[in-house]
């Protein structure tokens, strides 16, 4: 029993940690057309770049206005194909593996969400983009949250989905799930277990179970209009969705029907022309009291 769930772990973990792998498992390879399987793997449209003690990998596509898009927790580039098909045809799109993820680097430091923020605002100012629109999915969207509070002045407009300030923000079921997690991952390393980079793997549950750490309060300094997504059945608990809707100073909200966390990759279609539409139409607040004054 206990090589079987060895063994179980073992693939689950090379698939990617968490819900991105556990719930896309199977549709990678069916859902994607040949061209798009060379993302994340594109040497023409690939770079490796150094900046803050590491090597990162970043692909650009298309022309026009450009546009940063940051993958989530145990993704790659790749993770993100059809929101790059889809935007390469409006956008001078960006999108790098983020630390610890993909082709690039971990470090030797902590792997924590600011670190990560602090690549991607590095990558912006190598790029010489003065301001970017921004898309982040479940951990790209907490990235995206804190480069635009930290950085308002690069971010033009942003959208983020699935996106939390705290580990609270999560259901409990996740919670307990990435504890198990751990544990399992612990036992492995300590068992002299060399198949997988355990520590890796070990920083990235780091992430979902102890950040981030964002005040609300830090919400206030995001000049950009930002649109805030979550399907109705997400890893974040509805409330806590709507109390970053509610902290930000411009923005909209969206939650999928029908839907989980994986959207971005269930249902492209709705998810990718949503974010268009924010992106493309001059930001406004229409409010329905103004209807009764």
């Amino acid at each position: 029993m206990a090589s079987k769930t060895r063994m179980a772990l073992s693939g689950f973990l090379l698939a990617g940690i968490f819900f991105h792998s556990l719930l896309s498992e199977g549709a990678e390879t069916s859902s994607s057309s040949r061209s798009d399987l060379a993302y994340g793997q594109n040497e023409s449209a690939g770079r490796f770049v150094e900046l803050n003690g590491i090597k990162l990998y970043y692909e650009t596509y298309g022309e026009g206005s450009p546009m940063l898009l940051i993958h989530g927790n145990g993704q790659s580039i790749f993770g993100l194909r059809h929101q790059i098909n889809f935007f390469k045809t409006h956008y001078r799109v960006i999108v790098a593996d983020s630390r610890g993820h993909g082709r690039t680097e971990m470090g030797s430091a902590r792997l924590t969400y600011e670190r990560m923020t602090e690549d991607f605002n590095a990558l912006l100012d190598t790029l010489n983009l003065r301001q970017v629109h921004v898309l982040g999915w479940s951990d790209g969207g907490i990235i995206g949250l804190l480069l635009a509070s930290k950085y308002p002045e690069k971010v033009d407009k942003l959208a983020v989905m699935g996106a939390n300030l705290d580990p609270q923000g999560a259901y409990d079921w996740a919670l307990s799930w990435v504890s198990r997690r751990e544990r399992e991952i612990d036992a492995l390393a300590a068992s002299g277990n060399s198949s997988n980079h355990w520590h890796i793997y070990r920083q990235r549950l780091d992430l979902l179970g102890k950040q981030p750490n964002i005040l609300v309060e830090q919400l206030s300094k995001i000049a950009a209009p930002t649109l805030v997504m979550a399907a109705d059945r997400d890893v974040i608990r509805g409330e806590h969705t709507l109390k970053i809707f509610n902290a930000l100073p411009k923005a909209h909200l969206c939650i999928f029907p029908g839907a989980t966390h994986m959207i971005p990759e269930q249902d492209p279609q709705v998810f990718n022309r949503t974010v268009e539409k924010f992106f493309r139409d001059p930001f406004s607040r229409p409010d329905t009291k103004q209807m009764f004054q």
